[in-house]
C-alpha cells in the first residue's frame, strides 16, 4: 500500500510542483490549504488551491486558523516590537502553525508524512542513527535557515520535494506539466503586512503610536529627537530624520526608555551574541561547546564561531571574527557544513 502524505497548498508553483512530484513517486497525497489571516491576498485564496488539487486528482482539505496564527504569530511580532526587537515571525509560524498543525491533522487522519514546497532537504545518516535537515541544492532560495525548530521526530516524516531542484528546475517542470497554478511575483515582505512597513502595520492592525523619545551617542548624551523607537531597525542609517557630522547608526533601542542609540559604523560589529530559546535537530540541549558556521540573518553567509552554554537558558556564541549588527529578536542558526545544527533567537 502507497505511503499516505499530507502536503501544504497554496495555489504557486513552490507547493504545486512539490505536491505534482510526489503523485509521481507513488505515494497517496492529499493537499491542505490553511487560512491565516482575513486580509490574505486573494490570489493565494481558495480557488487557486483547488485548481491545483483538481488537476492533480488529490483530496483537498481546509482549516481555518486565523485566529490561532494571530495568537500565535501577529500578537507575538507586535509584542517584540514593543520591547524594542526585532522579530522574525517565519520561524514562529512554521514552528508553531504550519509543521504543528500539519502533524496534528495528519496523525489524526492517519497519513504517514507531511510534505511542503520549503527548499530545504532531509535524510537518514546510517552511521550515526539519526536525521538531519540539510540546506537545499538552490543556494539562493534554501529555506533551512527558517526550519531550525524540526526536531528528530518530525523529520523522520518530513518530505521535502523540492530540496534537490533549483527554482528554475521547478518552474520547468510545472510550465511543461501544465500545473494550473498562479503566477505570482514572489515576495519577500511578510505575508499579513502585504505592502506596508511594520510601523503602519502596528498602527493599522494594533492601534500602536510610537511616542517621541531621545536619540542617545554611546555614552547616553542626547543627540536629538526620534518618533517612536518602533520606527527603527538595528543597522539602520537613512530615514534618522537628522544630520551629523560623520554616518550614524542605530545600536540599540531601549523600549522602557523610549531610546535609540546611535553610533559610527565601527561600533556596530559585536564578537559576541547571546541566544535563547535554543533547540537543537537531534536534542534540546547542549553539554560542550562546539565549532560551527553561525547565521544572524537569512541573507547573510555563515560565520565560522563556537557555540556554548552562557547558562542553564542561554548560549552564548562567540565569532571568529566580529558580526556586523546583531538584531534582538532575529534568529541564530547553526550550520555544520550543510546541515543545520539548531538554533535560537538573538538576545
Amino acid at each position: 500500500m502507497a505511503k499516505r502524505v499530507l502536503i501544504a497548498l497554496s495555489g504557486g508553483v513552490d507547493s504545486s510542483a512539490a505536491a505534482f512530484l510526489l503523485k509521481n513517486q507513488g505515494y497517496d497525497v492529499a493537499g491542505i490549504r490553511f487560512k491565516l489571516f482575513e486580509t490574505e491576498n486573494k490570489s493565494e485564496g481558495r480557488a487557486d488551491t483547488m485548481s491545483v488539487a483538481d488537476f492533480l486528482a488529490i483530496p483537498f482539505y481546509e482549516l481555518n486558523l486565523t485566529k490561532l496564527f494571530k495568537e500565535k504569530v501577529m500578537d507575538s511580532f507586535a509584542e517584540s516590537y514593543l520591547r524594542g526587537e526585532t522579530p522574525n515571525p517565519c520561524v514562529v509560524c512554521n514552528e508553531y502553525i504550519k509543521f504543528a498543525q500539519l502533524f496534528r491533522f495528519a496523525d489524526e487522519n492517519g497519513y504517514d508524512h507531511i510534505a511542503t514546497g520549503h527548499y530545504a532537504r532531509s535524510y537518514f545518516d546510517t552511521l550515526a542513527q539519526k536525521y538531519y535537515l540539510k540546506k537545499a541544492v538552490d543556494s539562493q532560495k534554501d529555506q533551512s535557515y527558517f526550519l531550525y525548530t524540526l526536531t528528530q521526530e518530525q523529520l523522520s516524516r518530513i518530505i521535502f520535494p523540492l530540496g534537490d531542484l533549483t527554482k528554475e528546475e521547478v518552474k520547468n517542470l510545472a510550465e511543461i506539466n501544465g500545473l494550473p497554478m498562479k503566477t505570482k511575483k514572489e515576495s519577500q515582505d511578510i505575508c499579513f503586512i502585504n505592502n506596508k512597513n511594520y510601523y503602519q502595520f502596528l498602527e493599522e492592525s494594533y492601534g500602536i503610536t510610537g511616542e517621541e523619545g531621545a536619540f542617545l551617542d554611546k555614552y547616553g548624551t542626547p543627540l536629538g529627537k526620534h518618533k517612536g523607537h518602533m520606527r527603527y531597525t538595528i543597522g539602520q542609517r537613512k530615514g534618522l530624520g537628522m544630520s551629523f557630522p560623520q554616518p550614524m547608526f542605530v545600536a540599540g533601542k531601549d523600549a522602557a526608555n523610549n531610546t535609540v542609540t546611535l553610533v559610527e559604523e565601527s561600533e556596530l560589529y559585536k564578537k559576541r551574541i547571546t541566544v535563547k530559546n535554543y533547540s537543537f535537530t537531534d536534542s534540546g540541549i547542549i553539554d560542550d561547546s562546539i565549532r560551527a558556521n553561525i547565521k544572524i540573518r537569512y541573507r547573510q553567509t555563515e560565520q565560522p564561531g563556537i557555540v556554548g552554554k552562557f547558562d542553564e537558558k542561554t548560549l552564548l556564541v562567540t565569532f571568529d571574527c566580529p558580526q556586523r549588527a546583531p538584531a534582538s529578536g532575529q534568529s541564530a542558526v547553526f550550520y555544520d557544513g550543510e546541515n543545520v545544527i539548531g538554533g535560537g533567537i538573538i538576545v
